[in-house]
């Protein structure tokens, strides 16, 4: 299941604050400062937790007997599925001193780039393009190729980090002979600690949203995840309070296979994705309510009192999602004490509720709008004709 941009729930952007009060998770390696800004410029609160490294093969026995197969005859499709692929293919080549041999083959054969990045580095490199697909996806390659006859036909698929089962079975079954070039693989960042601090706040709601660039980076969250006994809650975490957005396709697709609904741009672009979140959230992460008079909308780490954006620390912001859970109704503070960050405190429990709730008020403004019920509790000062 999958938003688009035109799903019926996302909203114009309007403001260059739209991500105000939102805490974004952003899994990318590459690019990821760049993304990063583009999320912090329209008000969120980022917590980067890379997820995967690139290593490069230039000096990889499989890349160098796979350049060298190429070669043994002639090439008739050559897919390019990323830039950065074909650059570092080109780079070991060169220094192998067999570049020359691979422009020639590679002169002759129609070469297929995925995307607007593969298509720049083909003609970066001298060599010609053919076709690109317009979804810039494998899936619409692997259905322009197949609608060829490829009995005989000698393909070369330069992979992007992970192997293209389905690809190139299915390319093999049509009696092409295929050639996988293994360019560089996908390992887990060197220092996993920010990954997992991202699943465990993403598990206990102390974010919004996470931001997929790649599906090797979904892979190593789902695996850094299993590996601390929380895939199932992250699974759960994505199907309810905390949305899962992925800049394409294929990126969105091992969450798809797990049953996540996942928000996505029409075009696979980081720009798109940032523009994405910030119509989604606005709207669908967002708990609007009158009480005591006033406007409140409540966001992740922030509420919105009569337009005004009023940051929250932890505690205040868990008991007042908590009170408009049911708003107008009274809340024991035994429950309110239950959602306190740590957990339920043993010493001075109650204390704690009742700082909790005078730092909720101070940092509210208006008085009025969380109500004290004698012996009872607190609510939210909602009225018969606003609940």
């Amino acid at each position: 299941m999958t938003a688009l941009l035109d799903d019926p729930l996302v909203a114009p952007e309007t403001a260059p604050d739209a991500l105000a009060g939102f805490t974004i998770g952003v899994t990318a390696t590459r690019r990821r400062e760049e993304f990063s800004a583009l999320l912090e410029r329209r008000g969120a609160r980022v917590i980067q937790a890379p997820a995967i490294r690139l290593v490069p093969l230039a000096e990889d026995t499989g890349l160098l007997a796979a350049t060298r197969a190429c070669l043994e005859a002639p090439v008739d499709y050559v897919v390019i599925t990323t830039g950065v692929g074909l650059r570092g293919w080109m780079a070991a080549t060169e220094g192998w001193g067999l570049s020359a041999d691979i422009a020639l083959h590679f002169e002759a054969a129609r070469l297929l780039p995925r995307g607007p990045k593969a298509l720049g580095a083909v003609r970066a490199a001298g060599l010609t393009d053919f076709w690109t697909p317009a979804t810039e996806s494998c899936e619409e390659v692997k259905d322009y190729l197949l609608a060829q006859d490829l009995r005989g036909r000698r393909i070369a698929v330069q992979l992007h980090g992970e192997p293209l089962t389905g690809f190139v079975a299915a390319l093999r079954e049509a009696g092409a002979e295929v050639i996988e070039v293994p360019v560089y693989r996908w390992l887990p960042y060197r220092d996993t600690s920010p990954l997992r601090r991202l699943v465990s706040q993403a598990v206990t709601g102390s974010v919004d949203a996470v931001a997929f660039t790649s599906a090797p980076a979904v892979i190593a969250m789902l695996n850094a995840a299993r590996a601390d006994g929380l895939e199932e809650p992250l699974i759960a975490a994505f199907n309810s309070h905390v949305v899962a957005a992925c800049v394409g396709s294929v990126t969105s697709a091992p969450l798809e296979a797990r049953g996540v609904r996942v928000v996505r741009p029409d075009r696979p672009r980081l720009g798109a994705l940032a523009r994405t979140l910030a119509r989604h959230l606005p709207v669908n992460g967002v708990t609007r309510i009158v009480a005591g008079g006033h406007d409140l909308e409540i966001r992740g780490h922030a509420v919105v009192v009569d337009g005004e954006l009023k940051p929250l620390p932890p505690a205040p912001m868990s008991v007042l999602k908590r009170l408009a859970e049911r708003p107008g109704h009274v809340v024991a503070r035994a429950e309110l004490r239950m959602v306190l960050p740590g957990g339920p405190s043993r010493d001075s429990a109650e204390h704690a509720v009742e700082m909790a709730i005078t730092r909720l008020r101070r940092a509210l403004g208006p008085s009025g709008i969380v109500e004290t019920v004698v012996k009872r509790g607190y609510r939210l000062a909602v009225g018969r004709d606003e609940r």
